[in-house]
C-alpha cells in the first residue's frame, strides 16, 4: 500500500513540474497559496520523500510476476 501512495504522489509530482517546466505554471502553489505557504511546503516534501522511497522500487524483487522461464 505504501509502494502505492509513494507512486501517486510521485505521479503528482511530476505533473506539476511538467506544467512548470512547459507553462511555468506551479499547481501546488497556486492551489495552496504559493510556494512558502505551509500546505504547499508539506506537499513538496511528502513528493521528495515519495520518490526516494521509490528508489528502493529499483531494487526489489517482485515474485508476483512471471519470471519467464
Amino acid at each position: 500500500m505504501l509502494d502505492k501512495i509513494a507512486l501517486a504522489l510521485v505521479i503528482i509530482g511530476a505533473i506539476n513540474w511538467g506544467s512548470i517546466g512547459i507553462f511555468q505554471f506551479d499547481i501546488v502553489a497556486w492551489i495552496f497559496g504559493g510556494q512558502g505557504a505551509v500546505v504547499s511546503r508539506v506537499i513538496y516534501t511528502l513528493v521528495a520523500l515519495a520518490g526516494l522511497w521509490c528508489i528502493s522500487l529499483f531494487f526489489r524483487h517482485n515474485d508476483t510476476l512471471p519470471s519467464g522461464d
